[in-house]
């Protein structure tokens, strides 16, 4: 009992792993699009491209990807995707041009769509109720140290070896993730045989890679940009037509759809769902903007920069710490049902909710001239709160989904976070645009140059250094720091709204999904023939067969 309860943490931290590696792979791209510009003489669409293809392919795969985990075995599409995350990052590193590095980027993007809601729908098939906090802690901590690790490692890298070897880094992780998922992890899959929904794949995937192409463009080109309309009014009405789809085929009596609707007459699901996607949307300020704030308002590299957000990571620690501890019911007597947890999922992700608000609220008073002690102090508030919410309501979400479509289900809430991550990207970025643009006096510059300038940040200051203006350099500095100080105000006000709908909606406690019966790997999980059907914990603890 004992070492197979070890295995299956180590196994948990298998999937940390897993996660981890395409947090990396989302932070240092960004580091290498100017030396890539350079070494590949790849145009400006080009490098828009780099990024686009991995966040489109993504978005297309994810649905389907679960489903075929459900279908085929977790263990065996998680591990098929590691190895093609692990070939795609060495073609991406080895890439001699332009059109060979998008297709590479699109190859990862598909491994990723298996890997993330993979992750996640093991969890409820391996733990319990109980054991659950303490592995959405694990997996969910990992998923965001990826953030200032990628450009710790990413700057050093470039300071040091050509482009590829941002990509390299991949391959020893996805290696040792690889061996440990191939040891430790048991396979798992739905004990139905379910067929593919291929309407629904085609619609679901149309519908979500059409959204995020508009608005990924609607970002970079304006929201009044008609492809970028056109493209996101198109992708609605796909999605709308996949969810009727999908309401048919549930209706049916021998239906299989893709994703499974009763899922959202549960509120834990629902708005656990929504509201660790508005974590992801809040934080977006921290990630995108303050790295900038560093790197091109104070003059610090990439690796300094990266060092500076480490009090984010020391923050969210503690908050996991804090919120695993709190939500892990009391033990009880053996044979008695778990207790209560300490204190219930709708007081922590409103209180986890608030403390982010208060700390990008103070955030939001950033001055050019601040110092690193200040920015230390509410990076550390803000991961506090964070690691409190962000298991706290992915847990909520999670322990509503039986083992028999775990993976289904996660894809669902993985599809929904890419996207509403996306949108925030969008949305929070144009506020930080326009108005550092409003902000910017570019009057006596030549035409080209006062538009290099009020493209972009780096733009500005490239421009100043240029001109030789410190008082050019001193006006961007302080026309960006104004519009991040705006959209921090945003950020706040998100999670604000974010602690208040939890307050409002959010269950004190998940009912249990229909058909899970007792924890995950009981015997509820027996089939008619008494192996179990789905299962992996079954296997730890029943000495059931393993594959």
């Amino acid at each position: 009992m004992a070492s197979s309860d070890t295995r299956r943490w180590w196994a948990l931290g298998a999937l940390a792993l897993s996660v981890l590696v395409v947090g990396l792979d989302l932070t240092v791209l960004n580091l290498a699009l100017p030396t890539l510009a350079a070494d590949l003489h790849a145009s400006t669409s080009d490098l828009q491209w780099f990024v686009d293809a991995y966040s489109l392919v993504l978005a297309a795969a994810l649905l389907p990807a679960g489903l075929l985990g459900d279908r085929y075995g977790r263990k065996k599409l998680l591990t098929g995707a590691l190895v093609v995350f692990g070939a795609a990052s060495l073609a991406c590193a080895y890439s001699r041009s332009p059109g060979e590095l998008i297709a590479a980027r699109s190859v990862l993007g598909l491994a990723a769509a298996v890997i993330l809601p993979l992750s996640l729908a093991v969890i409820p098939v391996l733990f319990t109720a109980a054991e659950r906090p303490r592995a959405i802690a694990t997996v969910g901590g990992a998923t965001f140290l990826g953030f200032p690790i990628g450009p710790l490692l990413g700057g050093w890298l470039l300071d040091h070896f050509w482009w590829g070897s941002v990509f390299l880094i991949n391959v020893p992780v996805v290696v040792i993730a690889l061996v440990a998922v191939v040891l430790l992890m048991p396979e798992s899959r739905s004990a139905r045989q379910l067929r593919l929904d291929v309407p629904g794949v085609l619609l679901s995937s149309g519908g979500l890679t059409a959204l995020t192409y508009g608005v990924i463009r609607a970002g970079q080109n304006g929201w009044g940009n008609g492809t970028a309309v056109a493209t996101m009014a198109g992708g609605l009405v796909l999605l709308a037509a996949f969810m009727l789809w999908e309401r048919r085929v549930t209706g049916q009596v021998n239906g299989h759809p893709l994703i499974d609707l009763t899922l959202f007459r549960s509120q834990s699901f629902t708005w656990g769902t929504v509201l660790s996607t508005m974590v992801s949307f809040a934080l977006f300020g921290i990630l995108f903007g303050v790295p900038q704030y560093f790197r091109d308002v104070r003059g610090i590299d990439s690796f300094g920069s990266g060092l500076r957000l480490l009090p984010l990571i020391g923050g969210l620690a503690v908050g996991l710490a804090i919120g695993q501890r709190l939500q892990t019911p009391a033990k009880t007597s053996a044979g008695s049902p778990p207790g209560k947890p300490l204190v219930n999922a709708k007081i922590l992700v409103t209180v986890g909710f608030a403390v982010m608000a208060a700390a990008l609220a103070v955030g939001a008073g950033t001055s050019v001239s601040s110092g690193t002690g200040f920015g230390a102090a509410w990076f550390a508030v803000t991961g506090l709160g964070l690691g409190i919410a962000m298991p706290t309501a992915l847990n909520a979400a999670l322990g509503a989904l039986s083992p028999e479509r775990s993976g289904s289900g996660s894809a669902l809430i993985t599809a929904m976070r890419q996207v509403g991550a996306t949108i925030g990207v969008a949305v929070l970025g144009t506020v930080l645009d326009s108005v550092y643009r409003s902000g910017l006096n570019v009057s006596g510059l030549p035409a080209a140059a006062a538009d290099a300038a009020r493209s972009s940040v780096a733009g500005g200051v490239a421009v100043a250094h240029a001109a030789g203006s410190p008082q050019l350099l001193h006006a961007v500095g302080v026309a960006y720091v104004h519009g991040l100080d705006v959209m921090l105000w945003v950020c706040a006000g998100i999670a604000l709204a974010s602690a208040l709908l939890g307050l409002a909606f959010l269950p004190r406690s998940a009912a249990p999904p229909a058909g899970a019966g007792a924890p995950a790997g009981a015997d509820a999980l027996a089939g008619a023939d008494g192996a179990p059907a789905d299962g992996a914990a079954g296997e730890f603890r029943a000495g059931a067969r393993t594959e």
